[in-house]
């Protein structure tokens, strides 16, 4: 079963931790052990981990994102949202958690983010959970 979270941005660019929504969805399938996997099915948002106790990193992340990559340039893709289609593929677009005693196991300072390359926007993450 794949299990779909709504995420809702709020800016052009930004990221959303969705570390707590990903727990919840664990826990609320009752998996002890497994594999959690999320992926974002959308061309100009991606996912990753990264830390979350201090949110200048993210902050930092998506600056230099944009610094390397930005939204205007002599780009051929004619929609005007070409740099959030790079920004997604060099991100990615699906990240693997292995989940043991009832968590995901992420590092002390690891977080999930969700990373909107092209909003507002309404946007779906897909979360499937497998039980060893």
């Amino acid at each position: 079963m794949i299990t779909i979270l709504a995420v809702k941005t709020r800016k052009r660019i930004e990221a959303v931790d969705i570390t707590r929504e990903v727990r919840r969805v664990i826990h609320d399938l009752g998996v002890t052990e497994g594999l959690c996997t999320i992926f974002v099915p959308h061309t100009t948002a991606g996912i990753t981990i990264n830390e979350g106790a201090d949110p200048d990193v993210m902050r930092d992340f998506i600056d230099k994102l944009d610094e390397l990559i930005p939204l205007e340039s002599a780009y051929l893709h004619a929609e005007g949202n070409s740099a959030a289609h790079i920004k997604t593929s060099i991100v990615g677009s699906s990240v693997q958690i292995m989940i043991d005693k009832g968590e995901p196991v992420l590092g002390t300072w690891q977080s999930v983010f969700f990373c909107e390359f092209d909003g507002p926007r309404d946007r779906k993450v897909q979360i499937k959970v497998i039980e060893e």
